[in-house]
């Protein structure tokens, strides 16, 4: 699924984010979305999060449940 869409972003999911210090290098970060920060429908950089653990950063992928 594309994290450039807001209706694919849900509370509750696992995603890879980019955070703010690491958008240079393209490290990703791995959580669970806690709230959905982007108001608009679609960004061309990936909705912005935050985490349960409250980092903030980009959706990259939207991962499968580890079920």
């Amino acid at each position: 699924m594309n994290g450039k869409q807001r209706e694919n972003v849900r509370p509750g999911m696992r995603v890879a984010i980019v955070l703010k210090q690491d958008q240079r290098t393209g490290r990703r970060t791995v959580g669970v979305v806690r709230d959905l920060l982007t108001n608009s429908k679609f960004h061309p950089h990936g909705i912005k999060v935050r985490l349960t653990d409250g980092q903030v950063g980009r959706v990259q992928e939207i991962l499968a449940d580890e079920n």
